[in-house]
């Protein structure tokens, strides 16, 4: 068993938890954590499993030496042999426990464990859409998948029509974008790229994508994914990274949202997670989607419906239309009636000079005849 790890981690540190959670812990709902098992033996999920709803679609390793034949035999979902499933859980659902300052985002809330995946990768969509609609069949009100492909899935798959059938339930499906974002290429992901998935990328402690998330124009929000700490197999914590760890905080805000809204549909669901997110942009980007999730600001009251889609943060308001110039003179009439007396003073004085000059003129001209 890992030691527990007795700080508060950093993404739990930006939430006012008692704000948070001023409503619900998310008592009553349901989560399904579609992943490689979870167990229920470490002390901060063993309340939190509902082991008679789980299922397991692989057969544990029987050469693991560090399992034993009790585990071997289970086939609830609760074997975890790889340990990312519990941790993908903790996040969600992990009840506070003394000496450690980590705790799940909706620690009231209830995970369905479906174990569908291994270390080996045996996990296939096939599998998947299996592992959803079990999901659907035992009351998920959330599900949870931390796995991705980037193989092309069309909508007659049957991993797209599980997600329909679930979407169609109302159920919030969350899923993770991927790790392969390091060339900084956008390319699609299943099942987050599906219509109606919130796809999840990785945020850093700065709010920026961190840099090994997936890109990509169906990415929803940002959520943690750098030094996460989490609950792992028999007790205790670990760190680890990964859109996979940030997929689970994103559900544990949807599960508090649900509980707190039992009336709204997965898309208004979705669409106050996005429309809360704190954004690096006035819209949304390729890389951290809406922004990164506020879960404090998605849970405060909202009056009104919420809308199904999210819309750009408006922008500063436009300065009113310029109203066309106004010719005027340059003068008052003031300066004006001076300057016209200014024209007739000195006209007279150019009369009087023309007067006098011509009369010197002619006086002049008088002298020199008579000097003849």
């Amino acid at each position: 068993m890992k030691k527990q790890i007795e700080g508060t981690p950093w993404p739990l540190q930006r939430v006012l938890l008692d704000e948070l959670w001023q409503d619900t812990k998310g008592k009553g709902v349901r989560v399904a954590v579609i992943d490689t098992g979870v167990d229920d033996v470490n002390p901060q999920l063993k309340q939190a499993v509902d082991a008679k709803a789980g299922k397991d679609y692989l057969k544990p390793d029987k050469k693991n030496p560090g399992f034993g034949d009790e585990l071997r035999g289970k086939t609830d979902g609760t074997v975890d042999e790889v340990g990312h499933g519990t941790k993908v859980a903790g996040i969600i659902a992990a009840r506070p426990r003394p000496g450690t300052g980590f705790v799940g985002l909706a620690p009231e809330a209830t995970i369905i464990p479906i174990r569908q995946n291994d270390e080996k990768n045996s996990g296939k969509s096939d599998t998947m859409a299996e592992a959803i609609k079990w999901a659907v069949a035992k009351g998920a009100h959330v599900i949870n998948i931390s796995q991705d492909t980037t193989q092309p899935l069309d909508a007659d798959s049957p991993m797209a029509k599980a997600i329909a059938l679930a979407l169609s339930k109302q159920i919030v499906v969350v899923a993770s974008a991927g790790n392969d974002g390091m060339d900084g290429s956008l390319k699609k992901t299943y099942p987050a790229a599906f219509p109606g998935v919130l796809a999840v990328a990785s945020s850093d402690r700065n709010n920026e994508r961190a840099a090994f998330s997936q890109s990509g124009t169906f990415v929803g929000v940002a959520a943690p994914g750098v030094d996460v700490v989490s609950t792992v197999p028999g007790g205790g914590q670990c760190v680890d990274n990964g859109t996979s760890f940030s997929a689970p905080y994103v559900a544990g805000v949807a599960a508090l949202l649900r509980a707190k809204y039992p009336e709204w549909t997965a898309a208004q669901i979705v669409t106050r997670i996005e429309q809360t997110a704190v954004r690096p942009v006035k819209g949304r980007d390729n890389h951290v989607g809406w922004g990164v999730v506020d879960p404090v600001r998605a849970l405060a009251d909202t009056p009104g419906t919420p809308p199904s889609s999210p819309t750009p943060d408006p922008g500063p308001p436009k300065p009113p239309a310029p109203e066309p110039a106004r010719l005027a003179l340059s003068e008052t009439p003031q300066e004006r009636s001076e300057r016209l007396a200014t024209y007739t003073l000195g006209i007279g004085v150019v009369l009087v000079a023309v007067v006098a000059g011509t009369a010197i003129v002619i006086r002049d001209s008088r002298r020199r005849r008579e000097a003849r």
